[in-house]
């Protein structure tokens, strides 16, 4: 399966400004990032999803995308701990609070959800998976490259797109190797769908990463991955029926598991599942062995303290 490079950042020119309509007025939490000289106009409101708000912004003689993300009552996307699990914090106080869910904690809390996207895109852009490349992160707005087409103007998302079973196929074989690429740099989408990839020139690019999840320290990273993975193919599937009759996701975690997986590693779509009936009776046997050597022992331990 061949991988697709990782694509040259575009310089978007000052002519596409003519696609957008008169700059707009400075959202408020916008305002730093102008007073700071990072953003020069707001263009327009792209999009408001679940998670934040999008703009597109001028900055010098780039046109690129500013995330605002909502405050947690805001959100309709919920930070389940399925997802928070294996995500690095500063230190133990940190750790803490956010467990007790302190006024400090769902604050580290917050500030650890939103940093989670920021913390992915670098981390993947170094590894090379087409996702927007990041420019700066300040008070809670990401600043970063607005994905578009050759018009230069912002790029559909998949879900908006019609495809040929051609094209179906060609792109669903370069998401498949976006999430190998993912998975090798550490890391499950955990929300993938045709709403989280955008459609440049080019080709598939993979978006909205807050609710990334570390694979070797959440153990639902699999199951995710599977998910992530079974909605592509049902996705792509209505172009191309015959993918729907594949089984990658379970193929790239069983290989990742058995540590085989590299980003080139060759890939069928098919899963050979054990055949081999499992014993319930000898299993069952096993624990209870296991229990009465466990009470055998603590019973030595005790008729040692008595002597």
């Amino acid at each position: 399966m061949a991988i697709h490079p990782s694509r040259p950042i575009p310089v978007i020119p000052l002519r596409c400004l003519t696609a957008y309509k008169a700059p707009m007025k400075v959202p408020e939490r916008l305002k730093p990032l102008v007073e700071d000289g990072l953003i020069d106009e707001i263009l327009t409101q792209l999009m408001s999803g679940k998670e934040a708000q999008v703009y597109v912004v001028r900055c010098g003689t780039e046109i690129r995308c500013a995330k605002v993300y909502k405050a947690a009552n805001q959100r309709s996307f919920k930070q389940a701990v399925q997802y928070q699990e294996g995500r690095k914090v500063k230190n133990s106080r940190q750790a803490r609070a956010m467990g007790k869910r302190s006024r400090y904690g769902q604050r580290e809390s917050e500030q650890a959800w939103v940093s989670a996207e920021v913390d992915a895109l670098y981390c993947l852009a170094a590894a090379g998976v087409r996702v927007p490349t990041p420019y700066c992160f300040v008070d809670g707005v990401l600043l970063m490259e607005l994905v578009t087409d050759v018009d230069g103007i912002a790029a559909p998302r998949l879900n908006d797109v019609t495809l040929s079973s051609t094209q179906a196929r060609e792109y669903h074989q370069r998401i498949i190797a976006e999430i190998v690429r993912m998975l090798c740099a550490g890391l499950v989408h955990g929300d993938l769908s045709p709403f989280n990839v955008l459609v440049d020139k080019e080709g598939p690019v993979i978006i909205d990463l807050p609710q990334a999840v570390n694979a070797a320290g959440n153990n639902s990273a699999g199951m995710m991955l599977e998910r992530d993975v079974d909605n592509m193919a049902i996705y792509f599937g209505r172009f191309a029926p015959e993918l729907l009759k594949t089984d990658y996701g379970k193929e790239i975690w069983g290989l990742y598991e058995g540590g085989k997986l590299q980003h080139d590693t060759p890939l069928s779509g098919h899963f050979a599942r054990s055949t081999v009936d499992v014993d319930v009776a000898e299993v069952l046997q096993v624990i209870d062995d296991a229990r009465e050597q466990e009470a055998e022992r603590r019973q030595r331990e005790l008729a040692a303290r008595e002597d």
